[in-house]
């Protein structure tokens, strides 16, 4: 079989994924989490069929124009392919960036036209010179509409991304990506438990879903819960922020912090929190962060009862099912998982590799 890119025609190996193949052989094609999460490595088929596993998970219009995800696409014939058309990235400008912490960055974008999503979705950033990079959005539709999309990021030495927002002018432009993910509020039980976990960047679309349950009515427990390694890597604060007290006649969502440095493990202290719920086999759980982290949780919260949710590519639970406890999709403790600029767990029970999001070889490319 033979995958066509760019004019080039390359034999796909047994198994082997388009991602594989270009990687193979040195064609840098952009991608971060290659587990069908993040729509970084989002391509086209212009001709043949890249097969049904890579099209899971995107929407409607966009299977049908041929689009799917280059790390999970296994073509079973020959197949020609082509980068993203412009018209799904929508330009923006940067209006504005603030440091939240020595290496905490927020920016805000404002989009040339209107981009639809859900508070703690996430989209794809692109430079003018094709860097790209995901990141989950960190406040609500309405105040994207009147403040411009915000973003919060860590800053990596020598960061493509990250290094590159930090210093940009305001003014410059950039493109954003089709808004994807599931981790955002489903209303229709608001009276459930939410429980919303993060480490690092990773708490601010969890804070977003929050903010939105509370605004949509939600009237259960909402708890949050922040991770980092050292308690200046708590950049929102150890109290609660403004924004996460909760309308007049409902309860404040309550906040809890957790310092590895002090002995505070963020996976005892969601797993202690989901059992002391009145409820817990109602609860929906959110997770956002790394990837370590991320699969402790994950499995911390299946052990404790919850029911993990198949990722994009059909594995189980994280770890594998106990015995007698096999795991399903849906049910009881729903996980949502959002993506964050650490390496997050994206998509139901998809642990990432240890390692930043980064384009294959390119120029210019690294850490985000």
């Amino acid at each position: 079989m033979l995958l066509t890119f760019g004019g080039r025609s390359y034999a796909l190996r047994a198994g082997e994924s388009v991602l594989d193949v270009l990687a193979r052989h040195g064609v840098g094609l952009p991608s971060a989490c290659r587990a069908g999460a993040c729509h970084t490595c989002l391509l086209r088929a212009e001709a043949g069929d890249p097969g049904e596993a890579g099209q899971e998970g995107l929407k409607p219009a966009l299977r049908a124009s041929g689009y799917f995800l280059a790390c999970l696409a296994r073509p079973a014939t020959d197949v020609t392919v082509a980068p993203a058309a412009s018209d799904i990235f929508t330009p923006a400008t940067l209006l504005r960036r603030e440091r939240l912490a020595a290496d905490v960055l927020a920016v805000w974008l404002r989009p040339h036209r209107p981009v639809g999503f859900r508070a703690g979705q996430h989209v794809t950033l692109t430079r003018g010179d094709g860097i790209i990079r995901p990141y989950s959005i960190a406040n609500l539709p309405s105040e994207a509409d009147r403040d411009g999309m915000e973003f919060h990021l860590r800053i990596y030495p020598q960061g493509a991304m990250s290094g590159w927002l930090a210093t940009a002018r305001q003014g410059t432009e950039l493109s954003i990506g089709i808004p994807t993910g599931q981790c955002f509020y489903l209303p229709g039980n608001p009276t459930a438990p939410l429980l919303l976990a993060g480490t690092g960047t990773g708490i601010a679309p969890l804070l977003a879903i929050a903010r939105d349950a509370q605004a949509s009515g939600h009237r259960g427990p909402v708890i949050l819960v922040h991770g980092a390694s050292e308690p200046d890597r708590l950049y929102l604060g150890e109290q609660a922020p403004r924004d996460c007290t909760a309308a007049t006649g409902r309860p404040p969502a309550r906040w809890r912090t957790c310092a590895r440095s002090r002995g505070e493990d963020i996976v005892a202290a969601v797993a202690g929190e989901f059992s002391a719920l009145a409820d817990p086999m109602a609860t929906r759980a959110y997770l956002c962060g790394g990837a370590g982290s991320g699969t402790r949780l994950r499995r911390a919260l299946f052990m404790a009862g919850g029911v993990v949710a198949a990722p994009p590519g059909g594995a189980g639970p994280p770890g594998g099912s106990p015995p007698g406890r096999p795991g399903r999709a849906g049910g009881v403790g729903r996980l949502a998982e959002g993506y964050s600029d650490t390496p997050a767990v994206v998509g139901g029970a998809v642990p990432l590799p240890e390692r930043k999001p980064a384009a294959l070889p390119s120029p210019g490319s690294g850490a985000s």
